[in-house]
This record gives C-alpha cells, sequence and structure tokens, in this order.
C-alpha cells in the first residue's frame, strides 16, 4: 500500500475540458479567417488559457506584478449540465463560447488536493492526455460517462493507484487525480497535445510557498538572462 497517498483531501476541483470556439482575432487586433469571426478554441471550466507575453506568470507570482495573471480559475465549472451528451452540446454557450484568458487557481502550502478531470462533448469526443508539470499524482479512478460522486467514489483504489504525471483522460469520460501540494511554484497543467494546448487547453496552479526555506523559492541570480 502507498504511504503518501492523500486519504483526506482539503481542496476538490471538479474540471471540464474541451473544445469550444473563440473569437478570431491576430495581434494588432487584425482579423483572422474563421467562420462567422470565430475559430476553434479550448477550455478548462470554460476558461481558454493564453500566455502572459510581457511576463511570466512565474516571476509575476514572485516578484508581486499585477495585471500578468488573474486568480480566479473556477473549482468548479460555471453550469452544470449533461457533459457528454453530444445532443445537447450546442446548447452550453458558457463552454461553446469561451474567451481568452491567463486565469489561474492559488493552492495553499501542503494541501492535499483532488481533481475532477471531466471530458466534455461541446465540439466532439476525444481524448485527452493530462500533464501536471511539478508533481506526480496518483490516479484514483477513471470511466466513462460524467462523473457521479456518490457512486464513482467507491471505484477509489486506495491501495495501489498508478503514479503518473499524465493520465489520459477517457473518450467522453473522466479521470480523478490526488496528489499532495508540497513543491511551491507556478505548474501548469495542460493537454500533452500540442494543437490542444496552444487553443487554450491549460491552467497553473500557484502554489504558495512553505513555512522553512526548504520550502520557498530561491531569489533569481544576478546573472538571469532576460528577455
Amino acid at each position: 500500500m502507498v504511504t503518501d497517498l492523500p486519504l483526506q483531501v482539503d481542496l476538490q476541483m471538479f474540471i471540464t475540458i474541451g473544445m469550444g470556439v473563440s473569437p478570431c482575432a491576430l495581434p494588432g487586433n487584425a482579423t483572422c479567417q474563421g467562420p462567422n469571426g470565430l475559430r476553434l478554441s479550448a477550455n478548462m471550466n470554460g476558461k481558454s488559457f493564453e500566455l502572459p507575453t510581457n511576463m511570466s506568470i512565474l516571476q509575476a507570482s514572485f516578484t508581486g506584478a499585477t495585471g500578468v495573471y488573474t486568480e480566479d480559475f473556477p473549482s468548479q465549472p460555471p453550469v452544470t449540465f449533461d457533459y457528454t451528451n453530444s445532443t445537447k452540446r450546442l446548447n452550453q454557450t458558457q463552454f461553446v463560447f469561451t474567451q481568452k484568458s491567463t486565469s489561474v487557481k492559488k493552492i495553499p502550502f501542503n494541501s492535499s488536493v483532488e481533481i475532477v478531470l471531466q471530458n466534455t462533448a461541446i465540439i466532439g469526443e476525444e481524448s485527452h492526455p493530462m500533464h501536471l508539470h511539478g508533481y506526480d499524482f496518483y490516479v484514483m479512478a477513471m470511466g466513462f460517462g460524467n462523473y457521479n460522486a456518490s457512486v464513482d467514489t467507491k471505484k477509489f483504489n486506495y491501495f495501489n493507484p498508478q503514479k503518473r504525471n499524465t493520465v489520459a483522460v477517457p473518450r467522453g469520460g473522466w479521470a480523478v487525480i490526488r496528489f499532495r501540494a508540497d513543491n511551491p511554484g507556478t505548474w501548469i497543467i495542460h493537454c500533452h497535445l500540442e494543437t490542444h494546448l496552444s487553443w487554450g487547453l491549460a491552467t497553473v496552479l500557484i502554489v504558495d510557498e512553505g513555512p522553512t526555506s526548504f520550502y520557498k523559492l530561491p531569489r533569481p541570480p544576478s546573472d538571469y538572462p532576460k528577455c
């Protein structure tokens, strides 16, 4: 039996992952070619991630700079619906039409985190290999259809769950992962299909520093190269 699996959960997140569309634009507010002024996009909980261009999220978090990201990534999707029912997919405008943003989630140091990754059928069903930087996590369970906590928690593997840093969320299904947030920093969680990442299927988890010097971020060196 594993010894470092969190048995109690401090932070629970339910994250929908899937495709949608967003306004089609190029730098300088020039429009690009897309049907009805839209282009394919991807989102997590209705937010399509966009990397900042003036400063890294890590640098902004470390220095306290403002205007680089917002700490409003939701722990739950904006609405609850039949996520994997393709006949209802176009009724969920919060997921179909997404705005680009740099929305992150702050996590207290040493929290035990559980994340349900729920596939959606908004544009189409597809397996998404979800990868978390900075951590290995335990895969508690996987399944098809919509995750149902009252039923699916009974399937959790507490004895010998797989330890991974990437989990392939099934097509039209879900996966549940757990980890302890004891590695401070800014860590992206994203789909490992390169196109989906570029379309915004990502967010960033900012884990607070711990109480001792071992769990604090080192200052950048004096000769650190700058862009």
